[in-house]
Parts: structure tokens; sequence; C-alpha cells
């Protein structure tokens, strides 16, 4: 049997250190998951459970060790930076333990949940879905994929993201409401979790616009950083 059209590319992250690659399914991502972060969006981290929204596979751009172009989406003025810890699933399953689901996760890798912050709070005021803000032609870019296996699986150290040199976002993977396996251990309440998922798992404070012609340096510690020109 024949596809009538050509087949999508599958989207595959290089692995540090090898030739490798980690084929991916789907990409969740948690929203407000620092304390400071939810409270700058006008939340209330000590009541609110955890929540998520997807970014389709293909809207990751991966970046490798050079500084990436990264094209600023249309239909917005207001496009927002925020750096996070991305979690990559080597295991699965549904309704995971708490104390078992790190054992499900392969690595980590820096990522950017980039948004149309104008269509997003529009979203918001109408009660519509977030799609349009923040599921944009490579609105998610991500580094490469860490192996836990070589650097265990990070709970607390700087995670930071810079404008032309100026710290805008700073803070501690410490600072999670709900860390990493509490994250998986929910989601998979709700989903068959896979290999090949990915979790982009909140960022800090300090999210704001980026314009074109600025360069963004995200950084989180024993992960390296990720550049990125817009353009």
């Amino acid at each position: 049997m024949l596809s009538v059209i050509q087949n999508p590319p599958r989207i595959a992250l290089p692995i540090a250190g090898s030739g490798d690659l980690f084929p991916v399914r789907r990409v969740y991502c948690v929203g407000r998951n620092y304390a400071a972060h939810a409270r700058e969006m006008g939340a209330d981290p000590d009541r609110e459970p955890p929540f998520f929204f997807m970014k389709p596979a293909d809207a990751l751009q991966i970046v490798g060790p050079e500084p990436a172009p990264h094209t600023y989406p249309p239909q917005t003025r207001n496009y927002h930076f925020e750096v996070e810890l991305v979690a990559a699933l080597a295991g699965g399953g549904s309704d995971i333990p708490v104390a078992d689901a790190l054992d499900h996760v392969y690595g980590y890798a820096i990522g950017l949940d980039m948004t149309r912050r104008d269509l997003q709070d529009e979203a918001k005021k109408l009660s519509r879905p977030w799609d349009l803000g923040k599921a944009a032609d490579h609105s998610g870019p991500i580094g490469a994929l860490f192996p836990a296996s070589a650097i265990g699986h990070p709970a607390r150290g700087a995670i930071t993201l810079a404008v032309n040199g100026e710290i805008r976002q700073t803070g501690d993977l410490a600072d999670m409401i709900w860390s990493v396996a509490e994250q998986v251990a929910y989601l998979s309440r709700y989903f068959t979790l896979q290999p090949g998922d990915l979790i982009f798992t909140g960022t800090p404070s300090g999210v704001g616009p980026v314009q074109r012609g600025e360069r963004m340096v995200a950084a989180i510690a024993g992960l390296g950083e990720i550049t990125l020109d817009v353009v």
C-alpha cells in the first residue's frame, strides 16, 4: 500500500555527544509551574493544580551548538520567550506512580516555549483554546538531549534567558511547583504516555517580548546553552 502523499518527516532530537537521535511523538507543556511566574501571569500558585497544553511535534526547532535563526511569526506584535527544562520519555504507561516516574525519563534538554502573547491573551478573554498563541511554526526551539544516564535527573540549578546579553529570566529548577516526576505521574492519569513524548516543564518569571534583530541565549546548569537570532 502506497501513501497518497509524501510521508512527513519525523522530528528527532540529537543526543549530546552521540550520533544517535531521539524521535519525538507528542509535546506536552505545563503552565505556570514556577510560583513567581504564576503570580506575574495573575494566578495563585498555592491553589492551582497543574494544567497542560500541547504543541505539535513539528513546531519544534532543533538548535545545534551554533547560533540559529528564529523566524518571528506572523499575526503577532507581542512575541514572548519562555525558557524551560524539557524532559524526554523513553518509557510510558498510565497511572504511573510518582516514585517510579523518573524511571521513564530518557534525558533532558533546553527548550523555549515561544508564545504569541497577544493571541494567547485574547483567547483567555474569550475562553478559547490557546493554539494560535502557543503552536506557531518553530515555536518550540530545543537543544540537544542529554541522557539521564550521563547527567542524572536535574532537580536544582540555574535556568536563565538573556536578550542581547541582558538577563531577562532567571530562576532555579528547585523552584518548580510540580517536579518532573509529579508532572509525569499527573499526565499519565489523563493520557497513556509513550516513548518519544516530551514535557516542557514550565518557565521562571521574567517572560517578555523579543524583537527581530535580537539574540536570545537560553541556559540551564549542566545542559549548556542554545542561541537564537530573531529574524
